[in-house]
């Protein structure tokens, strides 16, 4: 699993405090598009809802002994561990760390921990030397383990549904991740924002995307990549498999392609 040392690795954080905006399609399909690039990729459920685990075939999450929960909590014991333990290889060549509900029990243990921004920060310092990249599942939320997620990462991914609640949420999200950077995390940069759930054919989606370039492409990058409305890609969930293997040849197969280009080229 882990018997060769990567050169580099980007550690991108997959992030909205926002739920329902495609966060997990895109974390799986990011994941599984680069993976099919020929990079080495390890992804990370830090959702205790486990919706990344149940999108790649994990029945169910609730019950494996072993889980993201189990990492940190070695990490803020002091105990030692294999660092290879619970992860778990998916068909289409994506390693994973799955997430559960005990995600939400350790959130709260957390808020008496010494240092307890970066507890993840310890476990991805020890596995990314084997991976060309480490995608991170966010929880819909801007909690502590949001907080640990970003101040691991090299860079933030953020999935934005083209409608107006959704971008107007962009500012709070954004305003973390300023903070995380002066504060724990200098290196931390914006992968990009992604528009996700586009429906082309109405005014109102193309209203909102010269909204998010017109607020924001000055200053952070925009993907030139929309991922369009799909119930192929929403279906991808329940069938433990990326968009590339259940509808190839779907407009979401082909936006996701090109999102994969977009971010090999950013580096």
């Amino acid at each position: 699993m882990m018997n060769t040392v990567r050169c580099g690795c980007k550690v991108i954080s997959v992030s909205n405090q926002k739920g329902g905006v495609g966060k997990t399609v895109t974390c799986v399909n990011l994941g599984i598009g680069l993976a099919r690039e020929g990079k080495k990729v390890l992804m990370i459920d830090a959702d205790p809802q486990g919706s990344l685990s149940i999108s790649l075939g994990v029945q169910e999450p609730d019950k494996l002994s072993y889980s993201l929960a189990t990492v940190m909590l070695n990490i803020i014991n002091d105990e030692a561990f294999d660092v290879r333990k619970g992860i778990v290889q998916h068909e289409e060549g994506v390693d994973l760390l799955p997430g559960n509900i005990e995600l939400s029990g350790l959130e709260i243990s957390l808020i008496g921990v010494i240092s307890r921004e970066t507890i993840l920060r310890e476990y991805i310092e020890q596995v990314r030397e084997f991976y060309d990249y480490i995608i991170i599942d966010c929880m819909p939320s801007l909690g502590m383990l949001t907080i640990n997620a970003l101040a691991c990462a090299d860079s933030v991914l953020i999935p934005v549904q083209a409608a107006y609640l959704p971008v107007k949420g962009l500012q709070q999200l954004i305003k973390t991740i300023g903070r995380v950077k002066r504060q724990l995390n200098p290196k931390l940069s914006f992968e990009g924002i992604l528009l996700t759930m586009v429906d082309n054919r109405t005014n109102y989606a193309k209203d909102i995307a010269a909204l998010v370039y017109g607020a924001y492409s000055t200053s952070i990058n925009v993907f030139d990549v929309e991922i369009p409305m799909s119930v192929r890609a929403a279906e991808i969930s329940a069938e433990g498999s990326s968009i590339y293997v259940y509808d190839p040849k779907g407009k979401a197969a082909c936006a996701y392609s090109a999102l994969i280009k977009e971010v090999m080229n950013n580096g």
